[in-house]
């Protein structure tokens, strides 16, 4: 059951990104400074977030809050601000399907990141590391179909009055520029994801790792508003496009998607969760298909099925590994006696009392 409400989770969370892109890139597009978007959204997030981590934890055998920990939940925060404003620069100069055909890289990165820290290992004499490193594969491969092969038209778009359908999906003049800004966007998500798996190791209390990221995060992002924006009516909300790209942020993007990603990171592993990126550009081309008036093309639904057959094979390398711990480490003869896939494992301790 763990396992399906770890997969759902991330779904869940990878959709809420990839229609956050949109909705920020709405209100960009709009005149809302993309700066006071982070400070506001962070700042909205810790707010909801207060009462309901103390809540949910109070009566948690949590262990002492240590200035180790709080270095740890303070940097976490800082690859979380950086990624957030690298993004929201990334996709103001080119677009949302760029930026979640970016996402593909994440899987990449947080892969070699965790291989170099000896968070996870390899052995290429294991059926599962096999399936896990050939689903990575394939996975980023089926993404990188979607976006470069476009193939003849399935659903032929609808034109739809009064949205800026061309705006978000076209090609800008600062396209390289914006990529730049997204691939060092996918780099510090990764950090996030390799930090965060060891954090919860040490203080498993998910909804709390997020009040006080988001509470570092907000302060970080005031501070270098103050110094980049300069224009003092910036920070003024209205009942616009901006506002509605705050709250949606605050609620969707950031309370909702961080607690699940961290839920999920503390169960399944940070290599695991960082597989459901490539997801993000199927989300991204179907909402641009059914709410935008886009049209899908053959490349999309090739791709999409290159896509689920990559997660299949990362799934069944899992299912097999969680098998045979449960088995007490027994393996059959295609198996290594000495694979350990650290990240990958799922252990949860006895006395926590969190939310599912």
């Amino acid at each position: 059951m763990e396992n399906w409400v770890a997969f759902v989770g991330m779904v869940v969370a990878i959709l809420a990104q990839a229609s956050n892109m949109v909705v920020t890139k709405v209100a960009m597009s709009e005149g809302t400074n993309k700066f006071i978007m982070a400070v506001y959204s962070n700042a909205i997030s810790a707010f909801i977030l207060l009462p309901s981590a103390y809540f949910f934890h109070r009566s948690s055998d949590l262990p002492p809050m240590t200035f180790a920990i709080i270095c740890r939940f303070f940097f976490l925060a800082l690859f979380g601000c950086s990624g957030q404003i690298f993004g929201y620069v990334g996709i103001e100069y080119s677009s949302p399907t760029l930026g979640t055909a970016m996402l593909n890289l994440i899987p990449a990165f947080t892969f070699i990141l965790a291989v170099i820290s000896r968070m996870e290992t390899v052995d290429w004499r294991s059926t599962s590391s096999q399936a896990k490193c050939l689903g990575t594969i394939v996975s980023i491969s089926g993404a990188f179909v979607v976006t470069l092969y476009k193939g003849s038209p399935i659903m032929k778009n609808v034109s739809l009055p009064n949205l800026h359908i061309q705006l978000l999906f076209s090609s800008q003049s600062e396209w390289i520029l914006g990529g730049l800004f997204l691939a060092s966007d996918c780099f510090v998500s990764s950090l996030w994801y390799i930090l965060q798996a060891s954090t919860q190791k040490k203080y498993p209390a998910v909804l709390l790792a997020v009040l006080y990221q988001t509470s570092f995060s907000a302060i970080m992002a005031a501070v270098f508003s103050f110094i980049a924006v300069k224009d003092t009516n910036a920070w003024k909300l209205k009942f616009d496009m901006g506002l509605v790209a705050v709250l949606y942020t605050a609620i969707v993007s950031t309370v909702i998607r961080y607690s699940l990603i961290t839920w999920c990171v503390w169960k399944a592993g940070a290599v695991y969760c960082s597989m459901f990126k490539p997801l993000g550009i199927i989300f991204t081309l179907f909402m641009g298909a059914i709410l935008l008036g886009e049209s899908l093309y053959l490349g999309s639904l090739i791709g999409a099925i290159i896509i689920v057959s990559g997660f299949y094979a990362v799934l069944w390398g899992k299912a097999k590994e969680d098998k045979m711990e449960k088995d007490g480490g027994a393996v059959d003869n295609t198996e290594s006696f000495n694979h350990k896939v650290p990240l990958l494992q799922n252990k949860q301790p006895q006395n926590q009392n969190l939310p599912m």
